[in-house]
C-alpha cells in the first residue's frame, strides 16, 4: 500500500514498514519505510530497518540487485541455480529464508509487481533484477511483518528502493571476470538529472550491461563411456555445461517530481527492462535415451543419429520484457490534511525458446529449435492515501493519523506455443517421447488468461507518549474475488530507556493471497535422475482440474501469519551504534505442492506424465532468529574508518501438514536445512582525500542440499564457507574516480557435490553463493 506523508521530499513521501539500525549509514538519517510521520529517523521507529546508500549499492561489483542486498542484507539469501529452467533467469531471493513472495518490493513507496515466472514450490515473487542499479538513491529494508500496511505479501519484511532524482549527470563503466577465465562481463550506465526551474527534478536513466557464461563441469561420466564405445565421434567435453547463463541485458528509467503551484505536486516513475539469456539443459545419450534414438517401423529408415550423432544438450532460451510506470498528485487539504492519488502499471513478459533440441515422436518431421510460448504478468493499483497530524491538548506532538483506500488488479496469462513443442506425433504409439526434449512447449488446454481482483481499507495511527515512548498500531480490511476477505493488525511500540538506547517491539499478523497464475495455470517440466540417467516428465495441473480434484486436490487459501519482533537500539559517543533484534514468525497455511502421485491408468495421460502434482495449503512453519547490526565509526590519522557487522541467525521448523508427517521426512528436511541458518559479515572501509580501501568477510553457515530424483532424494551435507573481499578505490578528482577489487579474494570454493557427479556438476546448482570461484572487477565512475 502506498502511504503519503506530510512531507513533500521528491519521491520520498511513501514507504513500508518501520526501522533499526542501519548497515552503514547513520541512524539519524531520514527514512520513508514502514511510517507515515514525516520527522522518522532510523533510531526513532519501532521495528528494524537497514538502510543503504547510493555509495552501499556501487562498492557491491553487481548490476543485479539480488546480488547486492545478498551482500549487504545479512538475512537475504539469492541462489544462481544454473540449468533450472526460467529460475536461472528469475532467481529466487529470501529474506528470513521465507518464500521469495513473502517479501513485498516497493520502488518510491509504491508496490512492485511480480515475475511471471512461478519458481520453486510455485513462489512468485518480484524480479528485483529487473530494476536498474544504476538508478538507485538508497535501499530501506524492512525486516519486519507489515501487511497491515501495505498487504499482502509483506510477511518476512519489505524492501524499499528509492529512485535518484538529483541533478546533473553521472556516467559509469565496468568489467569483471573470474579468475578461471570465464564469465566476462562488461556494461555500463548513464544518467542525467534536470532542473525544472524552482519547481521540481526529472532524471533520466539507462544502462547495459553483457556477461559470458561461467562452466564449472566435468565431463559426464557416461559420455566417457560413449566417447570410448565410439572412437570414430569427436564428442564435446563437457557435453553439457553448469554455470551462469550468457546474459545481456538494457533497462531505460525516469524519475520525475514537479510541483504545480501551490501544495500539489506531480510525481511519477517509469522502468522499462529487456534482457536476453541462453543456459543448458541435461545432455541426450544416443547409446541410452531410446525414447528419442529408438528406430521404429513408424518412420522407416529415420535414425535421430544422422542428426544429433553425439547426443544433444538442448539450449534454453529466455527473452523478457519488463515495465512498470506510475504516475500521481500529492497535496494539501487545508493545513494539515494531506493527499496522494496514484495509479501504477506493472508487466511482467517472459517468452521462452528451446534450441539444439527434438520432438521424438515426430520423427524426422519434427524442428531442431522450438518456441516455448510466453508468460505475463500484469497489475494495476489504484491508491489514495491522506496523513492528518491530529494534535492533542494532552500530548506534547501530534498523533499522526494515516488512513487510505487500494484497488488492485492482476492478470496473468499463458501464450501458446509452437504446435511442435508440445505435440505428441505418430511416433508415442511406438515408445518415441513427445514434447520438446527439454521443456515441453504450452500447449492450447493449459493457455489462457485469469484475472483477480482486491479492494483495500486501512488505518494507521502512531502516538508519541511523551519524547520517550511511542505506540503504533495499523488495521488492514482487504476482500479479493478468488477467495473471500482478511483482516490484519499491527501494534508497535517504542521506549527510548536512556539516551541513545531504545527498547521497541511489535506484533502484527499478515498473509499472502494466491495469485491468478498459482490458482489457475499448469506446466510441464522434465528432469533427469541422478540414479537411472533417464529423462522424466512431470504435470502440475491446476487445484480446479479435475484429475487433481479426482487426486484429492483443494481450493488453494491464504497464507496467514503472526509476527514477534523484540529488540534494542543504540547510537552513542565513540561514532558506536547498531541494533539487536529478536524475531518469531508463524507461517500457517503456507503455499507448496501435493506429493507427487501416478496418473490411474483410467484417465487420459496424453502427456505421458510420470507424476503429476498441484500446488496446495501444505503445512505451518515457525521461523526464529536474531538479527544483529553493530557500526563503528572513528576518525584516525590514516582517515575515516567505517566499520560494519552483521549477523542473522535464523531457523525453520515445520510445525504441522504433510510436509511434517513422518512420510514425508525428506521434504520436511529439505525445508529446513536448505539454507544456512547462519549469515553474516564484516566490512571495513578507510577513506582518504584521494584514496579508499574497502575489506569485508562474508560468512556462510551449514546447509544440506539434495538431488530431486524422482526414485528418492540423496541428500548431502555442505560446510561452512568464508570469503573475502578487496577493493580500493582512486579519486582523480570530485568528478572522477577509479575502483578496482576482487570478490572471493583467495578463490575459494565449496565442497563438491558428490551426489551430482554423474551429470557432470562440480559444485551444487542449489548452493547460497557464487561458486565461480574469484571475481575480479573494475568500476571507471564519473560525474559532471
Amino acid at each position: 500500500m502506498s502511504i503519503c506523508a506530510p512531507t513533500f521530499a521528491a519521491n520520498e513521501t511513501a514507504a513500508s514498514g518501520e526501522a533499526a539500525a542501519p548497515a552503514t549509514a547513520d541512524l539519524d538519517a531520514v527514512i520513508v519505510t514502514g511510517t507515515r510521520g514525516g520527522t522518522r529517523t532510523q533510531f526513532d521507529t519501532m521495528v528494524p530497518i537497514d538502510v543503504f546508500t547510493a555509495d552501499d549499492v556501487r562498492a557491491v561489483e553487481s548490476s543485479d540487485v539480488n546480488d547486492i542486498l545478498a551482500q549487504l542484507v545479512p538475512s537475504f539469501v539469492v541462489q544462481r541455480l544454473p540449468m533450472s529452467d526460467g529460475l536461472v533467469f528469475v532467481r529466487p531471493a529470501t529474506l528470513r529464508a521465507l518464500s521469495p513472495d513473502h517479501t513485498l518490493v516497493l520502488v518510491n513507496g509504491r508496490r512492485f509487481h511480480r515475475s511471471a515466472l512461478l519458481g520453486a514450490r510455485g513462489a512468485q515473487g518480484p524480479d528485483l533484477a529487473q530494476i536498474p542499479a544504476a538508478a538507485i538513491k538508497r535501499i530501506e529494508v524492512l525486516r519486519d511483518g507489515a501487511a497491515a500496511q501495505y498487504g499482502s505479501d509483506a510477511i518476512a519484511g519489505v524492501i524499499n528502493i528509492i529512485l535518484d532524482d538529483s541533478v546533473g549527470g553521472s556516467v559509469t563503466l565496468n568489467t569483471s571476470e573470474y579468475s578461471a577465465g570465464d564469465g566476462r562481463a562488461w556494461g555500463g550506465d548513464v544518467g542525467y538529472g534536470f532542473a525544472l526551474g524552482e519547481r521540481g527534478t526529472l532524471r533520466l536513466f539507462a544502462s547495459h550491461n553483457q556477461s559470458d557464461p561461467t562452466s564449472r563441469s566435468r565431463q559426464r561420466p557416461d559420455a566417457i563411456a560413449f566417447q570410448q564405445a565410439h572412437p570414430e565421434l569427436d564428442v564435446p567435453n563437457p557435453v553439457q555445461r553448469w554455470g551462469q547463463p550468457e546474459l545481456e541485458s538494457s533497462k531505460f528509467g525516469f524519475n520525475l517530481d514537479l510541483s504545480l503551484g501551490g501544495y500539489t505536486t506531480l510525481y511519477g516513475y517509469g522502468l522499462y527492462g529487456t534482457s536476453d539469456g541462453l543456459s543448458d539443459f541435461n545432455w541426450r545419450n544416443p547409446d541410452t535415451n531410446s525414447e528419442l534414438y529408438r528406430q521404429t517401423t513408424v518412420f522407416p529408415g529415420f535414425d535421430l543419429r544422422t542428426i544429433y550423432p553425439v547426443g544433444f544438450s538442448p539450449q534454453y532460451g529466455n527473452e523478457s520484457k519488463d515495465l512498470h510506470v506510475l504516475g500521481g498528485l500529492r497535496g494539501l487539504l487545508g493545513d494539515n490534511l494531506s493527499w496522494d492519488a496514484s495509479v501504477g502499471h506493472g508487466r511482467s513478459s517472459i517468452d521462452y525458446t528451446l534450441g539444439n533440441s527434438f520432438n521424438g515422436s515426430l520423427g524426422p518431421d519434427s524442428p531442431t529449435d522450438f518456441y516455448l510460448g510466453n508468460l505475463e504478468q500484469k497489475e494495476t493499483n489504484l491508491n489514495l492515501d491522506f496523513v492528518y497530524p491530529w494534535q492533542l491538548a494532552t500530548l506534547q506532538a501530534p498523533v499522526n493519523v494515516a488512513f487510505g483506500a487500494e484497488h488492485r488488479k492482476e492478470t496473468y496469462t499463458v501464450g501458446q506455443g509452437d504446435a511442435a513443442s508440445w505435440a505428441v506425433g505418430p511416433g508415442a504409439a511406438a515408445g518415441l517421447a513427445p514434447n520438446a526434449s527439454g521443456a515441453p512447449g504450452f500447449s492450447p488446454s493449459q493457455s489462457g488468461s485469469w484475472d483477480q481482483t482486491s479492494r483495500a481499507a486501512y488505518v494507521d495511527v502512531e502516538v508519541p507518549l511523551g519524547v520517550r515512548f511511542s505506540l503504533g498500531g495499523a488495521l488492514r480490511y482487504e476482500d479479493f474475488s478468488s477467495f473471500g476477505d482478511s483482516l490484519n493488525g499491527k501494534l508497535s511500540a517504542r521506549w527510548e530507556m536512556a539516551d541513545g538506547l531504545a527498547l521497541r517491539g511489535a506484533w502484527s499478523t499478515g498473509f499472502r493471497a494466491p495469485t491468478p497464475g498459482q490458482l489457475y495455470s499448469t506446466s510441464t517440466t522434465q528432469g533427469l535422475d541422478t540414479n537411472t540417467l533417464l529423462v522424466f516428465n512431470t504435470g502440475r495441473l491446476s487445484p480446479d482440474d479435475p484429475i487433481a480434484q479426482a487426486l484429492g486436490a483443494k481450493p488453494l487459501q491464504p497464507e496467514e501469519s503472526e509476527s514477534l519482533t523484540l529488540g534494542l537500539a543504540w547510537q552513542g559517543p565513540g561514532g558506536f551504534s547498531g541494533s539487536l533484534d529478536l524475531y518469531r514468525i508463524a507461517v500457517d497455511d503456507r503455499f507448496g505442492t501435493s506429493a507427487s502421485q501416478q496418473v490411474p491408468a483410467s484417465m487420459s495421460n496424453p502427456m505421458r506424465y510420470t507424476s503429476v502434482y498441484w500446488f496446495t495449503n501444505d503445512f505451518d512453519t515457525v521461523t526464529r532468529g536474531v538479527d544483529l547490526v553493530a557500526n563503528h565509526r572513528s576518525q584516525l590519522a590514516l582517515g575515516d574508518l567505517r566499520m560494519t557487522l552483521a549477523w542473522n541467525h535464523n531457523r525453520t521448523e515445520v510445525t504441522s501438514g504433510s510436509t511434517a508427517l513422518a512420510t514425508n521426512e525428506a521434504q520436511k528436511r529439505i525445508f529446513e536445512d536448505r539454507l544456512p541458518r547462519n549469515k553474516g559479515s564484516l566490512s571495513a572501509t578507510l577513506g582518504q582525500s584521494r584514496w579508499e580501501w574497502m575489506a569485508r568477510a562474508r560468512y556462510y553457515g551449514k546447509w544440506t542440499d539434495s538431488t530431486g530424483n524422482s526414485t528418492g532424494e540423496i541428500f548431502q551435507d555442505f560446510g561452512d564457507m568464508l570469503m573475502f573481499d578487496l577493493a580500493v578505490t582512486w579519486k582523480a578528482s570530485a568528478a572522477l574516480s577509479l575502483r578496482i577489487g576482487a570478490d572471493n579474494l583467495f578463490d575459494r570454493y565449496p565442497d563438491e557435490a558428490v551426489f551430482q557427479a554423474s551429470r557432470g556438476l562440480i559444485y551444487s546448482r542449489n548452493a547460497p553463493y557464487d561458486t565461480d570461484g574469484r571475481n575480479v572487477h573494475a568500476q571507471l565512475h564519473y560525474r559532471f
